[in-house]
């Protein structure tokens, strides 16, 4: 990952030793809606099953023109991404809690199931790279239309997974919700032999936890996009849809699967010639 942040840095030097002399620079910010999700999903039943939720991103960005068809773009991001899903599905236990159950249960798994609602947020610095090429319109060239791809690396901010539930919920050895988790009980104190086996009580979901420890620190993946921009004197202002992918597996281990991260793009936007 290290490698790859240095060689899109250094195309963005490239960029600006050209650009310097070309003396054709603007700079500018953007905002707006992405619509995220995680893809992917193998490996393991905790990666399937995500959707995609609403959230937000921002950047700040240098055009570097080449010329009237041509210019380069870096910038800088804050992009959130994740996913939701919601309904019976797997989750994971922890060493503690498989020692736990260890001692009430033969076989203890990896994960159980429950019925609850849960959000990965997970939010990166992004840096990319864009090659953007652009149509003026009309008599007055006011109008452009204008398309853009290129790479890009991230750096993870932070990531959490949120958890909701309406209320304690009875937890399962499968997805269908048939085979209830039941742990050992003594329905009568005096008489060590009457023991019976009963479902595990019920248990709360409502919980937010940090999962940045079990995903990778850098990210790699393309990004690209689809616009129209209105000029007048010095300024632009434009609003594009597009999106980013990334071309790896997030996750650091394997009983968390393997997801790429990801998201659509709605965003309105300003720059001004230098």
């Amino acid at each position: 990952m290290t490698k790859k942040f240095l060689l899109l840095f250094s195309l963005a030097l490239g960029v600006i030793s050209i650009s310097a002399q070309t003396q054709n620079i603007s700079i500018g910010v953007r905002a707006g809606l992405t619509i995220p999700n995680l893809t992917g999903g193998s490996g393991t039943p905790l990666s399937e099953g995500y959707s995609t939720r609403a959230a937000t991103g921002f950047g700040i960005f240098a055009e570097f023109k080449i010329s009237k068809l041509f210019s380069i773009q870096p910038m800088l991001e804050y992009s959130q991404q994740g996913a939701k899903k919601s309904g019976m599905q797997a989750f994971p236990l922890t060493d503690e809690q498989k020692a736990e159950f260890a001692q009430i249960l033969t076989t203890v798994p990896d994960y159980f199931y429950a019925n609850f609602k849960s959000t990965a947020k997970i939010n990166y610095l992004m840096l990319p790279i864009l090659a953007k090429f652009g149509w003026d319109l009309g008599k007055n060239n006011h109008w452009r239309f204008y398309v853009d791809a290129g790479p890009y690396v991230g750096l993870l901010l932070n990531a959490h997974q949120v958890q909701t539930a309406n209320g304690a919920q009875q937890i399962y050895y499968d997805k269908a919700g048939t085979q209830p988790v039941e742990v050992p009980y003594q329905p009568d104190p005096s008489d060590p032999t009457n023991i019976v086996q009963v479902p595990l009580p019920a248990q709360s979901f409502d919980t937010t936890v940090s999962i940045k420890q079990d995903l990778h620190k850098g990210n790699f993946g393309l990004e690209g996009n689809v616009g129209f921009a209105y000029k007048f004197k010095r300024n632009t202002v434009f609003i594009e849809g597009g999106g980013n992918y990334s071309l790896i597996n997030i996750q650091k281990y394997a009983v968390y699967g393997k997801n790429h991260s990801g998201a659509g793009t709605v965003m309105i936007g300003y720059a001004i010639s230098l």
